[in-house]
């Protein structure tokens, strides 16, 4: 059954005929004025996978220490230096202010697991379009943008930056990786995952939104072990990006399927096989479950097979069509 997960490779991906194979810059620079309707801020709708039970399930923006002063009357009793107090013989209060913006972190996926795609679009397709889609929405709030874009070989990290030429330079590196897939990839790519969370413990110091988009591929106990850390001093979501035929094995009778240099033939048409495959794929979903459930991180499906900005504004949008209709016309983004 792993062997049969491996169809995700390149060489299984040129089966998914009528699916976009690969995405243009033009294509993700037009979807900025598409990408409302959706929000990553801490204050989300009840129905959101982003809100918790009775807070948000994200932080915010951070602040920023300004001064230590005089109370004076009127003032918060909670922002009180006890310390301070007691040391300088009056009471004083921490004065902070609220962060102008703050970077957000963008891990895209772009190796030869995500060049697959049985409708729509790859997976790679629709993690280019969800990178672009939430980088346009961020920088919209005055937030900065910026990434690590990771393929088979490379790992590219780029520094935060606001407006336009933030975004344009994470989907012009997303861009460039992209139109890789396709060539001959390397013996093994696995450890690619883990190092380009390697790559974000060291770039999200405190206070940062992360955003890891991808189909998990290669996840492992160290990838638990680096998302713990990431969680420790800031916000993780993950967009799992994953296509309707690794759901469940379609009958077709005898079909080949590859991996790299490597190549399967099944029969497709064994119950028996069908049922040991979407067990396993069951197993790998919880297994990810697992994950979101003990490190609090909220996991959005994204699937190949539809629009990528309807399925984000249903799970973190608003409620309905209609709404956000109405919001967008009382200028509410």
């Amino acid at each position: 059954m792993a062997q049969m997960r491996e169809r995700q490779r390149a060489g299984g991906a040129v089966q998914a005929t009528g699916a976009r194979a690969f995405v243009a810059l033009d294509d993700l620079l037009r979807l900025k004025h598409r990408a409302m309707g959706f929000s990553f801020l801490p204050r989300q709708p009840v129905h959101s996978l982003l809100a918790g039970r009775h807070a948000s399930r994200l932080r915010g923006r951070g602040l920023n220490f300004e001064e230590l002063r005089h109370y004076f009357e009127g003032d918060d009793t909670r922002s009180i230096d006890w310390l301070a107090t007691a040391r300088l013989g009056s009471p004083h209060v921490r004065v902070y202010s609220e962060e102008r913006d703050r970077p957000v972190l963008l891990i895209v996926d772009q190796r030869s697991t995500m060049f697959f795609g049985s409708q729509r679009a790859m997976k790679s397709v629709a993690a280019a379009e969800a990178a672009a889609l939430s980088a346009w929405r961020v920088t919209s709030l005055g937030d900065r943008i910026g990434a690590v874009v990771f393929g088979d070989q490379q790992i590219v990290d780029i520094k935060p930056q606001g407006r336009d030429v933030g975004v344009i330079r994470v989907l012009s590196e997303v861009v460039r990786q992209n139109h890789a897939l396709g060539q001959a990839a390397p013996a093994s790519a696995s450890g690619q995952l883990n190092e380009a969370l390697r790559h974000a413990v060291r770039m999200a110091t405190h206070d940062w939104l992360v955003c890891l988009i991808s189909d998990a591929a290669g996840e492992d106990a160290e990838t638990t072990r680096l998302i713990t850390r990431l969680c420790a001093h800031n916000d993780v979501l993950a967009i799992y990006v994953h296509d309707p035929l690794e759901h469940d094995l379609p009958d077709v009778g005898p079909a080949v399927f590859s991996s790299g240099p490597g190549q399967i033939e099944i029969d497709s048409s064994s119950q028996k096989l069908r049922g040991r495959f979407a067990r396993e794929h069951a197993d790998w979903r919880a297994r990810l479950a697992d994950l979101s459930r003990h490190r609090a991180i909220p996991i959005l499906p994204i699937s190949t097979s539809l629009d990528v900005l309807a399925q984000l504004r249903e799970l973190i949008g608003r409620r309905s069509e209609r709404r956000a209709a109405a919001a967008q016309g009382r200028g509410l983004r």
